[in-house]
């Protein structure tokens, strides 16, 4: 047997790939492009596990495969390297964030490279790097500078705007604003102070400073998006979050909702990805209406898209943030409204939109009346209504709407039906029923309804028919230390944009990572923290650029990673365009891929890129889960039985390392070293073994069954890693590891090794001509291959070759016109192996130059059958012949075939039935 030394192999090639430069990237006009992506991850200190390789195997697989078709292939790498554990483990040690950083990059850069990745490290980023965010800080300039245009349907240079406000004011622009701007001639804007100019801007800009209600952690010292919420505390810590008001710059991402929408319909991604972010960018077409309250000058404003079931209101609820909530409370309604509010508004947005069971709400007191038929209606405080949908308040028809019909039924409030239809089973939306119980508009159907009551509303100067999105502008700070800087500094506490040539605003240094002592964020912190023009000095803003921010525009660094006049060339980003395959966890469905969307679709409105959606194809790679073991300790004892032998006593289950675990039989003396309390341990075994339990669970430090990828390559090798991951199971499907199965994909590759070998282990490689069994087995796999890389079906092709590497071993086959032809199929899933083949067969340049092998279906095509010779219905006999041949010929062979002579017994058959290439049916 041939040694299979994949350490020293797999050493010796990723060495060579690196120093020649084998996966670096130029431009190439004379050959198609391939940009294959991976959501690059934040360098957590744990480093890899074996689930996080599992999406960059599928890409690397895809990139290989895409060398030997022939395309010039862009696949990086690099670090979205801002993140808030960095800066809590700063705040606990005072060690800087960059420091911890750099380090945890590097054992992630590591454990990358052993797996074999064919990632251009030249192009590597790091959205922490000044060099990076000096980029980040560029667009966001370009965000302030610009405002959104509906009439050109883009974003274009607020210089525009200015002159025309200048021109003629505001009340010809078609542009997308704040709520309530107000309405100026040119004259009045002229009149304008600089200081009011530049606060009627801020209306406009795509990225803005305003008032907004925020999950404000104060442990944390910061601002928490939505999904860092749970339960109304950080996800992160467990911290106890507050909904409060402050001043945030945010991002008008809302200008851009409807082509993000109709953008959908044109990329590469499956349904339900496509669907959550319709969901959230949440269109409704419907109406705005105006109830006056009575006693009060405040008005009410409501969305609607069933202004159809008007006269069917019997309440309105306001949503706990919203200002209106504590205006309109009345005396007698004072302190449960108000402790109401207290408690419901801390729970996160998400929380109360998903919790659709408990029923919650107070009574403000006050009423509303309906502009329709002149009827009082309560007005009630309500968590399921959300500040930032709409207008913060629902007019609830409790008959046709099921959270109202239940809010209304738990608090004994009326419910009134106006369309035809059974209330049998409670509410129903009855959008093709007739209009009833409602005046004028009885007999109407709901169509025609709507368009009679948006006509009254505008008539009366109390509504209007309106769009409205769901999603909501984008917050773009954190009060936090280890982020991007914003490039603004505050003149009279308005903001102005620093010069461009004084990019990068770098990160000043901190005597402490934390707040300071009056509560302003930790850049309060730095020394001389400003910014000199010649006017005078000011302050910088002081929170820092969110999470998302360098992750939205990544994947345009790499294009040109090192260039300091731009973001990146022109060019470059004309010829790599869009990524043609992204892979990453569908967790990111909204929040990632709906700015990176944004941000693409912004740049190409100033002309800086040729794309408006940046990843054509997305797949969502499944969670490889843990599998947990399990051994039983005899309560009150340092004793353990094995599995077959614990319901012989009282015991309880325990995690134990997983590592120390091989098909669940457990290595007792590593048992005993792994903690000290199990130095004494006592074991009861079965047949001098100890078996463990096993369950599938979520891979975590806790339960002791993460799997780090250092140890499988040190046991088994990369490319055993690399197949086995792929095997597990379909991509975008969730599976459990299970170390259990590796033991036979290496074995696999033992025997692929051995096929060029001879039994003394001496390299082995026939000139001869191959067989047309041979032939068969090599296309079978080349064709397979080919139909799963289109599918992205991995785990059937480690199955093709395993199958095939069978066949041919037991056909004895050694013939290089096989051998080279597999040995490139196998390359993008194990790379090692193959290039150390290739490079023993004689070629001098690596195996990612080589071609595909071409599929020939001819090799498939059968010459001959194996007829099976039924006789009076039992199987006697098997005759092999042509497929060529007529019944007649085939019956023929078939009577002079000595085994079917001799079960005639010199009879003549009574009846002969030849279905030709299927089988031969006598009756004797």
């Amino acid at each position: 047997m041939a040694e299979y030394n994949f350490r020293e192999i797999e050493h010796k090639w990723q060495e060579k790939w690196s120093a020649q430069g084998t996966f670096k990237a130029e431009v190439d006009t004379s050959r198609p492009k391939f940009y294959s992506l991976d959501m690059f991850p934040y360098p957590s200190g744990a480093g890899l596990h074996v689930g996080h390789p599992l999406g960059y195997i599928a890409s690397d697989i895809v990139s290989r495969f895409k060398l030997l078709k022939g395309f010039n292939v862009l696949h990086p790498m690099g670090y979205d390297s801002f993140g808030l554990p960095a800066e809590q483990y700063a705040i606990q040690t005072g060690q800087h964030p960059a420091i911890t950083t750099a380090q945890n990059i590097q054992r992630y850069t590591e454990q990358l490279k052993n797996i074999g990745f064919a990632f251009d490290w030249d192009r590597e980023v790091r959205t922490s790097d000044p060099a990076y965010y000096k980029w980040t800080q560029w667009i966001f300039m370009q965000l302030f500078s610009s405002y959104y245009d509906l009439e050109a349907d883009k974003a274009l240079p607020i210089s525009g705007l200015i002159s025309r406000f200048e021109q003629e004011g505001n009340a010809r622009v078609n542009a997308v604003c704040d709520e309530g701007t107000p309405f100026f001639t040119a004259a009045e804007w002229k009149a304008f102070s600089t200081n009011e100019q530049q606060q009627l801007l801020l209306h406009y800009r795509l990225t803005f400073l305003a008032e907004t209600t925020v999950n404000w952690c104060a442990a944390l010292g910061t601002v928490l998006s939505n999904d860092e919420v749970k339960d109304g505390f950080s996800e992160r810590g467990g911290h106890p979050v507050e909904r409060k008001k402050m001043m945030q710059w945010s991002m008008r991402i809302t200008a851009y909702a409807d082509r993000l929408l109709k953008g959908l319909n044109e990329l590469h991604w499956s349904e339900p990805i496509k669907e959550m972010q319709r969901n959230w960018i949440g269109k409704s077409i419907g109406a705005e209406v105006v109830f006056a309250v009575k006693g009060s000058k405040q008005k009410i404003q409501v969305f609607t898209t069933r202004v159809d079931t008007i006269y069917g209101v019997t309440y309105l609820a306001l949503a706990p943030e919203s200002d209106l909530s504590a205006e309109l409370i009345t005396d007698d309604q004072r302190v449960a409204a108000e402790a109401y509010i207290q408690q419901a508004k801390n729970r996160s947005e998400r929380d109360r939109m998903s919790d659709v069971k408990s029923i919650s709400g107070a009574f403000t007191g006050s009423y509303a009346i309906n502009p329709f038929n002149g009827e009082e209606i309560p007005v009630w405080i309500a968590d399921y209504v959300l500040a930032g949908y709409g207008t913060g308040a629902v007019m609830a028809v409790p008959a046709h709407d099921e959270r109202d019909y239940n809010f209304a039924s738990h608090f004994g409030l009326e419910i009134r039906q106006v369309i035809e239809g059974s209330m049998e089973n409670g509410s129903f939306p009855g959008k093709g029923g007739t209009i009833i119980n409602s005046g004028n508009l009885n007999g109407l159907t709901m169509k025609e309804a709507i368009s009679q009551c948006i006509a009254f509303l505008e008539e009366k100067g109390i509504g209007h028919g309106k769009v409205q999105y769901r999603m909501r502008d984008a917050i773009f700070t954190r009060q936090r230390y280890w982020g991007e800087p914003l490039p603004v500094y505050f003149k009279d506490g308005l903001p102005y944009l620093i010069e461009e040539k004084d990019l990068p605003l770098v990160l000043p240094e901190v005597d402490k990572y934390l707040p300071t002592e009056d509560g302003a964020p930790p850049l309060g912190r730095a020394k001389d923290w400003t910014y000199t023009t010649e006017s005078g000095t000011y302050p910088l803003e002081l929170s820092t650029m969110p999470g998302w921010a360098g992750s939205s525009w990544y994947f345009f660094r790499y294009m040109d990673p090192s260039n300091t006049h731009n973001f990146a060339d022109k060019d470059k980003t004309d010829y790599w365009g869009a990524v043609n395959l992204y892979i990453g966890g569908s967790e990111h469905a909204t929040g990632h891929l709906l700015y990176s969307r944004f941000w693409t679709k912004f740049l190409y409105d100033i002309g800086a890129v040729s794309i408006d959606e940046p990843f054509q194809k997305m797949i969502n790679q499944g969670m490889i889960q843990g599998r947990s073991n399990f051994v039983y300790r005899i309560k009150g004892s340092n004793t353990f039985v094995s599995l077959g032998l614990k319901d012989n006593y009282d015991t309880s289950a325990m995690h134990v390392d997983v590592n120390i675990v091989h098909n669940d039989q457990l290595n007792l003396e590593k048992f005993k070293a792994w903690r000290p309390d199990l130095a004494n341990a006592e074991f009861i075994l079965e047949d001098g073994k100890y078996h463990c339990w096993a369950e599938v669970e979520k891979m975590s430090k806790s339960k002791y069954n993460v799997v780090n990828p250092d140890d499988i390559i040190e046991r088994y090798g990369a490319d055993t890693l690399r197949l086995y991951e792929m095997f597990l199971g379909p991509l975008e499907q969730f599976k459990p590891w299970n170390t259990n199965g590796i033991d036979g994909v290496f074995k696999f590759l033992k025997k692929l090794w051995n096929l060029f070998h001879d039994a003394d282990g001496k390299f082995d490689v026939s000139e001869e001509v191959p067989s047309k069994e041979e032939l068969k087995a090599l296309h079978k796999a080349i064709k397979k291959l080919e139909e799963d890389m289109a599918n992205y079906s991995f785990n059937t092709s480690v199955s093709s070759f395993m199958i095939c590497v069978n066949e041919l071993t037991a056909l004895g086959c050694n013939k290089r016109q096989i051998l080279e032809p597999l040995v490139v199929l196998v390359s993008p899933y194990a790379p090692h192996i193959a290039e150390e083949l290739w490079d023993l067969l004689g070629h001098s340049t690596s195996i990612t130059k080589a071609s595909f092998p071409e599929f020939k279906e001819e090799y498939l095509v059968e010459s001959s059958f194996e007829y099976p010779i039924m006789i009076n219905g039992k199987l006697r006999a098997k005759v092999n012949l042509s497929l060529s041949l007529g019944s007649e010929a085939i019956e023929k062979a078939a009577l002079s075939d000595a085994q079917v002579q001799k079960w005639m017994e010199g009879k003549a058959p009574k009846k002969v039935i030849v279905v030709p290439g299927k089988i031969v049916n006598l009756v004797v």
